[in-house]
């Protein structure tokens, strides 16, 4: 593998699966399959869940509810989230344990790095939920945060399209795939990998980017083979 340790984001809505809204069993076990047979080749992996699925933020409330309070009702949605996917890799006997970013004592660990590390080095996967248990930050910052603090060597983005492109592909079938695309290009391009504290955070400590299909079976290990999807990386050199 070209990777030894990945940590792979998940947004919420990608638990959906075909439903509008909550969790598509067969989805979720699609994923946990796709991990565990990665796991298998002696990769390490953490996994950083959204909770999209349950909860928007803040626009879902209007003026109901306060911003802080709204992104604090999005954590609880990813601890919900991050303990569906426990139950699924206990279900298929994949080692896992949850940490989350608040003390949740009766569900999930609070997060501490040597305890994850730990996890991580005896084959356990890692979940992480409650994004960075602060508001004003989202779970992509969350997945940058944690792939740094882990010393995971790429932060792998699931999502429902093959890579980043021009345009988007699934309004434009015009719309042109980058392969390999530096952090300055994609910033100077305006092109929305993630949102622009995960995107520093990664481009200032070198932490390449790996943008793919993550509703394809097997794609997870070709990602992490460098086989498919766009990287996004430090670099000079212009590769699309």
């Amino acid at each position: 593998m070209k990777y030894s340790r990945i940590l792979l984001k998940l947004s919420g809505e990608a638990l959906q699966g075909d439903f509008h809204a909550g969790i598509d069993p067969s989805q979720l076990l699609t994923y946990v399959k796709q991990v565990g047979e990665l796991v298998k080749t002696g990769v390490s992996a953490g996994i950083v869940i959204g909770g999209g699925n349950f909860f928007r933020g803040i626009q879902e409330t209007s003026h109901a509810i306060d911003r802080v309070t709204g992104d604090r009702i999005g954590m609880l949605a990813t601890i919900m989230n991050g303990l569906a996917l426990q139950s699924a890799f206990n279900e298929k006997n994949i080692p896992c344990r949850l940490f989350t970013a608040m003390a949740v004592e009766s569900i999930g660990e609070r997060f501490n790095k040597e305890k994850v590390i730990t996890a991580l080095n005896s084959g356990k996967v890692a979940l992480f939920a409650g994004g960075t248990g602060n508001p004003f930050f989202t779970t992509d910052t969350a997945a940058a945060l944690r792939a740094l603090e882990t010393g995971a060597q790429v932060l792998l983005k699931g999502t429902r399209v093959d890579g980043v492109y021009d345009d988007d592909p699934e309004k434009n079938p015009d719309a042109v795939k980058y392969t390999k695309l530096t952090f300055d290009e994609a910033y100077q391009k305006g092109l929305k990998i993630m949102d622009l504290t995960a995107f520093t955070l990664c481009r200032e400590n070198n932490l390449p980017v790996i943008v793919f299909n993550m509703n394809i079976e097997g794609n997870l290990l070709k990602a992490v083979n460098g086989d498919t999807g766009t990287l996004v990386y430090n670099d000079r050199r212009t590769n699309r």
